[in-house]
């Protein structure tokens, strides 16, 4: 089969488009599920607030609270909002192919079941009353029997539910699926680092796909895609919108490796972004990275990588007053040189 031959603007404005990111949704759940499709990692208190503000209009602050959404532990143990009905793949789709870490991880709800006997509890005070680390808990979550509700300010409340009704194979081949989807064109290897899952596993996953997925070269090298996605691939895209706040974790950036150099080719640049402790967030610009922000309480700090225009500068101001944060009367922007 021969390999596509796609460019670094063609994957990026696929990226954007399947990522909602040029055009805001409609409001609803189904625009919620749309928009969580590869999840909304939530590590950074409210960051799938601010995800979901990027993709869908009408949200506000209390927009990871819709009844269609659930916390859990997701993708190398980060918090994550994601659809109710699709717990599975970013759960049972990330449980150890091992039977050392299986039975870790079915002890672990195990445990926590019998002690919770259907109720709630703060995890920190289940650790305790268990007499483990309350960390260890988290290993739990890949059976698709934990949930939690974490608001950033406290410790998560866990509680447990029954397993979804699926396999761990053909949730952790959906989960590649909504990889390939948010993410592609790309490889195993990086299925396997964004999900925290074995590489072996990742590989599995993706020679079950094999009749599912096109070779492509990319300037980063050899990946695939989704066969379903060509024609969206290939088509003329949309403008892009002139301004996105992406926050810290954001799926279009949650990237490692070459992936990193596509998005953001200057390497300089790129250490600004993904830095060694918590990341920034990003500031996408008509369909371009061109900075990072961060926000302490009312007062959103914006570095550009160059000189903006006015109407730009305008752009990011407005944006940023829309975005949906609690307690708050309003928001000024700093511009950070």
């Amino acid at each position: 089969m021969a390999a596509l031959d796609l460019n670094r603007e063609q994957i990026l404005s696929f990226r954007r488009r399947v990522g909602s990111l040029d055009q805001r949704l409609a409001p609803g759940a189904d625009s919620l599920r749309r928009a969580a499709w590869a999840g909304l990692q939530d590590s950074m208190p409210r960051a799938a607030v601010l995800s979901l503000h990027a993709r869908v209009t009408g949200v506000d602050h209390a927009g990871w609270e819709h009844p269609s959404l659930v916390q859990l532990w997701g993708p190398r143990y980060q918090v994550y909002v994601v659809a109710a009905e699709d717990l599975a793949p970013f759960s049972l789709g990330r449980l150890p192919d091992d039977e050392r870490g299986r039975r870790r991880a079915e002890q672990a709800a195990d445990t926590l079941e019998r002690l919770l006997n259907g109720a709630r509890l703060a995890y920190s005070e289940a650790g305790s009353s268990l007499g483990v680390n309350a960390n260890s808990l988290r290993y739990g979550a890949p059976t698709g029997r934990m949930l939690i509700r974490w608001e950033g300010a406290r410790a998560p409340t866990v509680w447990t539910v029954p397993a979804p009704d699926t396999s761990p194979r053909d949730a952790q081949l959906e989960l590649a699926r909504r990889f390939l989807r948010v993410f592609g064109p790309s490889t195993a290897d990086a299925f396997a680092k964004w999900a925290g899952i074995g590489a072996r596993a990742a590989r599995a996953s993706f020679a079950a796909l094999e009749g599912e997925l096109l070779p492509a070269r990319t300037p980063i090298g050899e990946a695939w895609l989704a066969a379903a996605d060509e024609p969206l691939m290939r088509s003329a895209p949309a403008g892009p919108a002139a301004v996105r706040l992406l926050p810290s974790g954001d799926a279009y950036y949650l990237l490692w490796g070459a992936d990193r150099a596509l998005l953001v080719p200057d390497s300089d640049r790129a250490a600004e972004l993904w830095t060694a402790r918590v990341w920034p967030g990003a500031l996408l610009l008509r369909g371009e990275v061109r900075g990072t922000w961060r926000r302490a309480h009312d007062v959103v700090t914006v570095h550009p990588w160059a000189a903006l225009t006015a109407a730009d500068r305008a752009a990011v101001e407005a944006e940023a007053a829309e975005l949906p944060l609690p307690g708050l009367d309003g928001v000024r922007v700093q511009w950070q040189r």
